[in-house]
């Protein structure tokens, strides 16, 4: 038997075993990691998703909480696993800044792990005090130009989603403001609402009831697109800031060597959940909008963003970890 014949019979039962096991994937039940605490949007999502997969797979979807050092931890034992679908990871997209931040990490974000889909976005709106008597983003842009280093901003943290959101802003817009870093987002909400913290980033589920109660303004969307939950609220880009938007997405993803069929296998079934009624309107209710995405287009995004906030830190100055 020629060398040439014998790699056609190995490559024909590789295809062979892989299709078999992606037919009886999954037969035990599947782990679901998630970076960040119990009670958070992502742990919510994840939750929410992984009820539904139960229920059309007939095993459990077991979501198990690793925070800590920015994600990594969970990111690395997922990326460590074994590639056989059964231990999957649902992460935000804090998952794009983490090598650049985090350049010494134990795995290696595009090498390592491969993307399912994004699960939906979270859109931020650009708040702040009416105590400020700052009406617009054109205000706040001259406010801040007026005296350079004199307006701060609050975030739920260094390298989290409303800190790149507002460096994107502060970039596009040219103007300098201060960083103030909290532990989350109910102590910057409290900050801004005292209006020791001029502006912020906020999460649209958390900043809605603020804005129908006026307690703070809504000056500009942070995303790319318009908020369901906000719709006549423009973003920055149409309010002439360019490239100040940013996606706040929550995404899965499964170890690199995961069989081709099982990845695929479970982007459908992931589609299918989050198309179902329950799960939309579970995820309405945390101010998530739908972002489905074929699992290459996905990894293409990945790159992609990768690239765009390695330039946002080289611009911005955002700290680098040197663990």
């Amino acid at each position: 038997m020629t060398h040439m014949k014998i790699w056609g019979f190995a490559l024909a039962f590789g295809l062979t075993a892989s299709g078999a096991m992606a037919q009886t994937w999954p037969d035990k039940p599947v782990h679901i990691v998630v970076p960040l605490t119990a009670g958070s949007a992502t742990d919510v999502m994840a939750r929410i998703v992984a009820q539904r997969l139960s229920e059309q797979l007939g095993q459990p979807f077991i979501v198990e909480n690793k925070p800590g050092a920015a994600g990594t931890i969970a990111t690395a034992a997922v990326a460590r696993s074994k590639p056989d679908g059964y231990t999957l990871l649902v992460q935000s997209s804090s998952y794009t800044i983490t090598p650049i931040t985090y350049p010494n990490t134990p795995y290696d974000t595009q090498r390592d792990l491969v993307g399912v889909t994004p699960l939906a976005l979270l859109p931020q709106a650009l708040v702040i005090a009416p105590s400020k008597g700052i009406g617009s983003v054109a205000a706040l842009i001259a406010a801040a130009k007026a005296k350079p280093g004199s307006l701060n901003y609050g975030s739920a943290g260094v390298g989290t989603a409303n800190q790149l959101n507002a460096e994107r802003f502060r970039v596009g817009a040219g103007i300098d403001a201060v960083h103030v870093p909290f532990k989350g987002t109910p102590e910057v909400v409290s900050e801004v609402l005292a209006g020791r913290i001029d502006y912020y980033f906020c999460p649209v589920n958390v900043c809605v009831p603020l804005i129908n109660e006026k307690r703070v303004l809504a000056l500009g969307m942070g995303s790319s697109r318009r908020s369901a939950a906000l719709p006549d609220l423009p973003t920055t880009v149409e309010l002439g800031v360019p490239e100040s938007d940013y996606n706040f997405w929550v995404g899965m993803f499964l170890p690199a060597a995961t069989p081709r069929d099982i990845v695929d296998k479970l982007h459908r079934e992931t589609a299918r959940a989050l198309a179902n009624p329950a799960v939309k309107e579970n995820l309405a209710k945390l101010g998530a909008e739908q972002n489905l995405m074929e699992p290459r287009a996905f990894d293409a995004e990945i790159r992609r963003e990768i690239s765009a906030n390695a330039a946002l830190v080289k611009a911005s100055g955002i700290p680098i970890s040197s663990q």
